[in-house]
């Protein structure tokens, strides 16, 4: 199982996936929105996609999980 979290303090702009889809490593599964730019969040490793953990317009702080992968 493998944490995704933010590198920054953003909004979440889109959510990508769907829980229970399968991710390979880069895939982008989230845009972050932070200072006006449009950051791609990538997956780190691949999986299946088991949990997400924010929506769309949800602000995440550096550090908090995005999703969870299960590889």
């Amino acid at each position: 199982m493998k944490e995704i979290t933010s590198s920054m303090a953003g909004t979440v702009l889109n959510v990508l996936v769907e829980q229970g889809g399968e991710v390979s490593v880069g895939d982008t599964v989230l845009m972050l929105e932070s200072m006006k730019m449009e950051i791609p969040v990538e997956a780190e490793t691949g999986g299946k996609v088991s949990e997400i953990k924010v929506s769309v317009g949800d602000f995440v702080n550096e550090g908090d999980v995005l999703l969870v992968i299960e590889g």
